[in-house]
Formats: C-alpha cells, sequence, structure tokens
C-alpha cells in the first residue's frame, strides 16, 4: 500500500497546491480548506517500505580521481532524505584546486563547462537492462553561491517536484539488474547519453558524460541503487564499490563533514573523502539474466 501510495507522490503535491488555490478562489471555510489541503499534502510524503536488502557489491560508475559528497559512509540517508530511492545515494565529483574554500555571497554563477568533472565518462555498475535513459534538458549554469543555492532550494526546487522525478534528476539512466535492482545515475550531460530503453549494457560500460541537469547546484554524479525502477516508488537499496582506493588521510575540505555519525554505512568513502577508481579491477556485479 505504502508504495502504491508512494508512485503518486508528484500527483499528491500536484493536488495540494490545486486544492490550496481552490479553497482560495472558492472561498471554502474553515476547517474544510484545511482539510482539503491536509489530505494531499500528508499523502505527498508518504514513501515506499524500507528495503531490508543486504549491499551489493558494484563496480565504480567513475575512472581517476574523485570525492565523495553527501555520502552514506557519512550519514544515512545520505541526502537527508528517503524520497526518489535516495537511502544510500551518493554525489561524486572531481577535486579542484580552483575551487572557493569557502560559499560566497556574489550572484555570479559559472557556466558547466568550467568545472573539473564536467563531462567525464559515466559506466555502467553492473549488466543489466536499460529501463528508462533521457538526455535533452539543458545543462544550467551553477548554483554555487548563498543567493543562488537559496534560489535553487526554495524556488527551482519546488518547482522541479512539481515537474516529476524526471526534473529533479535531470537527464539520467536507469539499469535494471537480475537481482532486481536497479541503479540510477543522474544530472548526466545533455546530448550524452548513448543507451536508450531495452538495450542491454555490460559493467563498465559508458552509459553517459557527468553533466549538471535537473536538482544540482553544480557538475557532479549522482548515483544511487533501488528496489524498484522507479524512482518515486523505490526503496534504496546499499552498495559497494570494493576495487576503490581510499586515501584515509586525505580529504577535501569543501567536501569534509568531520566524523561518521552512527547511521553511517561502513566501508564507503566519506564525505570529502578522496578515491581512485582505476580500471583494472571491476566487480562485475549482478549477472544478466
Amino acid at each position: 500500500m505504502k508504495r502504491a501510495i508512494a508512485r503518486l507522490q508528484t500527483w499528491w503535491l500536484r493536488l495540494f497546491v490545486l486544492t490550496v488555490v481552490a479553497t482560495i478562489v472558492l472561498d471554502v471555510p474553515r476547517p474544510y480548506d484545511l482539510m482539503a489541503a491536509a489530505v494531499p499534502f500528508v499523502l505527498a510524503f508518504v514513501r515506499a517500505p524500507r528495503s531490508e536488502r543486504p549491499p551489493v557489491d558494484l563496480a565504480p560508475p567513475v575512472r581517476g580521481r574523485w570525492v565523495a559528497i553527501n555520502s552514506p559512509g557519512s550519514a544515512v540517508p545520505s541526502h537527508g532524505v528517503k524520497a526518489y530511492g535516495q537511502m544510500y545515494a551518493v554525489d561524486l565529483l572531481q577535486p579542484s584546486a580552483d575551487a572557493p574554500a569557502k560559499v560566497g555571497w556574489s550572484v555570479r554563477t559559472q557556466a558547466p563547462e568550467t568545472f573539473a568533472c564536467f563531462g567525464e565518462p559515466v559506466h555502467a555498475m553492473a549488466p543489466g537492462a536499460v529501463v528508462h535513459a533521457s538526455g535533452t534538458q539543458r545543462d544550467h549554469r551553477s548554483r554555487d553561491t548563498w543567493p543562488t543555492l537559496l534560489w535553487m532550494m526554495i524556488v527551482e526546487a519546488f518547482v522541479r517536484e512539481l515537474g516529476g522525478a524526471a526534473r529533479i534528476l535531470g537527464n539520467h539512466v536507469i539499469v535494471e539488474h537480475a537481482d532486481g535492482t536497479c541503479a540510477a545515475y543522474a544530472h548526466l550531460r545533455r546530448g550524452s547519453v548513448r543507451v536508450r530503453a531495452g538495450d542491454r549494457v555490460a559493467a563498465g560500460e559508458q552509459l553517459a558524460e557527468v553533466g549538471n541537469t535537473g536538482n544540482t547546484s553544480e557538475p557532479h554524479l549522482h548515483v544511487q541503487l533501488m528496489d524498484d525502477p522507479r524512482p518515486v516508488a523505490a526503496a534504496g537499496v546499499p552498495m559497494r564499490w570494493p576495487d576503490l582506493t581510499v586515501d584515509d588521510g586525505e580529504t577535501d575540505p569543501r567536501w569534509s563533514t568531520g566524523d561518521p555519525k552512527p547511521t553511517a554505512m561502513s566501508g564507503f568513502p566519506r564525505n570529502g573523502q578522496l578515491f581512485d577508481a582505476g580500471t583494472s579491477r571491476c566487480h562485475p556485479g549482478p549477472e544478466v539474466p
């Protein structure tokens, strides 16, 4: 039941907005106006039941030197919410010596091409079948200062929520594996997606490139494992990348958040932790049936 309600998350939110507008225009008396708006509002926050699946070993989706942010290695839920199957999601970007150490107050934004990881290849973490692939949304400029971040989190985020998961994730690819898990690769570069729904992919195959589409402050790869191919109806599944070389002594101070919380997932890079993902050893993941 909860999964069925969660599947309609976007429509509950839209109904809430329409109900609020209707009660104002029609001058519905209290408490009926509040009751009418409360039902879809509450239903919009129903999430799929938490998955009890153990961590799945996969190949890393990137190659080279990267840094983890919003990582389950620091806290779970990693992004602070369970919506869209993000319980164990992680964001990845490449460290840059030119990046500012602190968030400033400028209203100036940067083109996505100025960021180190923009255009970097994104690889399949396991073999499987592509169930969704989209790549037509444009790459927007950064939202990496306080004024632009507030605009993104308050105004843009709400509008994107009304638009549904596709507007939150931006250009994205979802691959279903033989064990029933589904990997989502989000915020991909416009025009870079190399696969279509129905395609079979091998572990390590390039799917697309890192971009800056959807609800994102700067170019990075958002990747997660789910128990359903539809993000609104999915619960997050923990994943591990056993073939990483993690530098325990080096962190990116821009993204480091200190010691992991008690909820953190062991064996996964922490926020700000640097790691190398090579090409010599890649865990094959679940086999394609």
